[in-house]
């Protein structure tokens, strides 16, 4: 320090705190919803999915989930949360789909997570409180543009890098 000089500040990170956001998409349909959580705990992603099935989808008979491989994404989580009847009605109306393990860049979840940092996440928020208002705000604005994803990757795009790994089969 040199006198007349003003006393610098250091710019100390601090940390607000982390949550887990969750996230379902139809793309077809251009509908996505976003929800909050403190954690990602298999208990919390039952609840999600229940959401989904009871709020969202309460008629349809089926509802295809395409997900990636994290523990707590089984139809165990949702014996955990809940008594096995509420949990076997749930189980009966998904049918489960997980990216390959090192390809999250197929899960269409994925392009909108991505979409939602760039227009909503870049800047720091001080709040679970905030953040969850930040990103129903987002929800609706997208949900209202109708915005979709045209997914035009194939099952053959996906083995021309890497052919070596996938089997071939003689006819």
């Amino acid at each position: 320090m040199k006198p007349a000089k003003p006393l610098r500040e250091d710019a100390e990170y601090v940390r607000n705190g982390t949550c887990s956001i969750f996230i379902f998409t139809e793309p077809l349909a251009g509908w996505r919803h976003v929800s909050v959580r403190p954690q990602r705990t298999r208990v919390e992603w039952a609840e999600q999915v229940r959401d989904l099935l009871d709020v969202h989808y309460p008629e349809a008979p089926k509802v295809r989930l395409v997900m990636d491989n994290l523990n707590t994404h089984s139809i165990a989580s949702l014996y955990q949360a809940f008594e096995p009847e509420v949990a076997l009605r749930l189980a009966k109306r998904l049918e489960l789909h997980y990216t390959p393990k090192h390809g999250s860049w197929l899960n269409v979840a994925e392009i909108e997570l991505s979409v939602m940092t760039r227009q909503c996440l870049g800047r720091r928020i001080p709040s679970l409180e905030d953040l969850a208002h930040e990103l129903a705000a987002w929800e609706t604005g997208r949900n209202a543009s109708q915005k979709g994803v045209d997914w035009q990757f194939t099952t053959e795009d996906a083995r021309i890098p890497r052919k070596r790994l996938y089997p071939q089969f003689k006819d």
